[in-house]
């Protein structure tokens, strides 16, 4: 009797704890949408597209060289940790003009970093503000058309946050001039939508496969 009571204890139990926060992770390790069908970037000069991207957007507005903290910030926190994943990638929305100061920006991370996935977005301040204003959020831009919050954005368009953050409730961005913004919750909610795409690539495998 006491012997398979330990056998129990041994085998039994640590499965029966395993399963139930796999469950866990199953019901509760998906980031919310807090705003769906966020504007494409078809309004601007470019061929970059959200549809099909887990996107990172982020605005540097009318004085870009004044914002290099949080593009630097961005970098060593949350781009380098994901550049590599599929379909990741870091996009800068930034008023048209500002080209050589953004390439300044791109050149003094480039020393450092595999510029692969950083795309800047340039566009007229109304275009900005409108697609700002479709994030719907409880955040502004400041009067030269940036903000020091990023939005995650997923594969259709829609924006991902904390519904029931701690601090703040309903969390629609993340402020890149915080680093412990970043490293304590920004990084660990991407960490979940990547995961949550990977979850379901492998069940769509799985599917095909039966």
């Amino acid at each position: 009797m006491k012997k398979t009571f330990v056998l129990t204890v041994l085998f039994i139990l640590p499965l029966v704890v395993y399963m139930f926060f796999a469950s866990g992770v199953t019901n509760f390790g998906r980031l919310p949408v807090l705003t769906e069908d966020v504007m494409e970037l078809d309004a601007f000069n470019t061929r970059e597209r959200l549809a099909e991207k887990i996107s990172i957007v982020g605005f540097l507005g009318t004085e870009p060289d004044l914002k290099k903290g949080i593009a630097f910030n961005l970098n060593q926190k949350i781009y380098k940790p994901f550049y590599e994943f599929n379909d990741f990638q870091m996009v800068m929305l930034v008023p048209e003009g500002k080209e050589a100061a953004v390439e300044e920006i791109k050149k003094e991370l480039s020393g450092f970093t595999d510029l692969r996935n950083w795309r800047f977005v340039f566009g007229s301040p109304g275009q900005i503000r409108t697609f700002f204003e479709s994030l719907q959020s409880d955040l502004e831009l400041d009067a030269d058309y940036s903000t020091p919050y990023v939005f995650i954005i997923d594969k259709d368009r829609n924006l991902r946050g904390r519904n029931k953050d701690e601090d703040e409730g309903t969390k629609y961005g993340f402020n890149a001039i915080s680093v412990a913004d970043l490293n304590n919750k920004m990084k660990d909610d991407v960490k979940i939508i990547l995961a949550e795409y990977r979850l379901a690539l492998k069940k769509n495998n799985a599917d095909r496969a039966n």
